[in-house]
């Protein structure tokens, strides 16, 4: 199977592309590549804007996945214009080409930000999406854009991932487990902003295995998916990753535990995920820091900007 992933430079498609490619894939990468190429070399990848590509770009392709587009809040929020044309416009217009060009499935990283704010509620796919935030909205429009391409002969398998963290060879450090991790070891510190509020977290490693049981589920398979490793109060992501690093590094941060108020609260059901996709989570906070330890002194130049999405978004984007 000839798989296209676009935005496959990025942060997951750097873990996932490499294990496509162990499953026997011929796999392409589209990618203006912002962040750098942490790609095999054995890959394809085609430097070109998405909107530019037709329906003859696309022919040879069995499925194309969307990892591309503005990746967190900040980014969101810095450029709202450009946000919502990376979010929004650019999955549906992927998805539209790919359906014309004869593509049997789309598959969308979306995020579970759409939800918004919850309170103690677990939310499954028919929960109400109530996000009043550029990203969380955009993100939203994208996956609804892509799904009203579906029919019989065009799956569309959309993702809702909870906030992905471990590593990565095209690093990220803004993240929160990852960044709490950075904090622990840079300054012995980590601070957590409000102790109180939910976040589903999802493993790199588990964000992959997700795309790939897409990859291979049945044919008539469509629809929303969220898919996380698990649920956890931002105060429990701070106490685990300071367990982990104290096991892992022997480094006893401590905890800065403020209560600054946020609206962006959510924790997600994966019983469809798994029902439908038998996705089955592997990997903890623990798992993800181990992880991070084992590959620390290949970003371990922590102020570098390439690990900040806005930094570098920004040095690009000043206009």
């Amino acid at each position: 199977m000839k798989i296209l992933v676009a935005g496959g430079g990025g942060y997951v498609g750097s873990v996932l592309v490499p294990r496509l490619l162990e499953r026997g894939y011929e796999v392409d990468v589209l990618d203006l590549l912002w962040f750098g190429n942490h790609l095999p070399d054995t890959v394809r990848v085609l430097e070109k804007d998405l909107f530019k590509v037709k329906e003859n770009d696309l022919e040879s392709y069995e499925q194309v996945i969307f990892l591309a587009g503005l990746s967190n809040d900040p980014m969101a929020e810095y450029s709202p214009a450009r946000n919502f044309v990376e979010n929004s416009s650019a999955p549906t217009y992927l998805a539209y080409i790919a359906k014309r060009a004869g593509v049997k499935r789309f598959i969308h990283g979306g995020s579970c930000s759409v939800y918004g704010y919850t309170v103690d509620e677990l939310y499954d796919e028919e929960s109400p999406t109530i996000s009043n935030y550029p990203y969380g909205i955009s993100k939203l429009q994208g996956e609804l854009g892509a799904l009203k391409m579906q029919d019989e002969n065009f799956s569309v398998i959309a993702f809702r991932k909870g906030t992905v963290g471990g590593y990565s060879p095209r690093m990220r450090l803004d993240l929160v487990v990852n960044t709490m991790f950075k904090s622990a070891v840079a300054d012995g510190v980590i601070t957590v902003n409000n102790p109180a509020i939910w976040r589903p977290i999802l493993a790199i490693e588990d964000a992959a295995t997700a795309y790939i049981r897409a990859i291979e589920s049945n044919q008539s398979i469509s629809g929303v998916f969220n898919v996380a490793s698990g649920n956890y109060t931002v105060g429990e992501i701070a106490d685990y990753v300071k367990d982990a690093v104290e096991q892992f590094l022997e480094i006893h941060p401590r905890l800065d535990i403020k209560h600054i108020q946020d609206f962006r609260n959510y924790k997600v059901s994966i019983k469809k995920a798994n029902e439908v996709l038998s996705f089955k989570p592997r990997f903890d906070i623990v798992a993800m820091v181990k992880t991070l330890v084992e590959n620390l002194e290949k970003f371990k130049d922590f102020a570098n900007s390439k690990y900040y999405n806005i930094q570098v978004f920004k040095a690009m984007h000043q206009d």
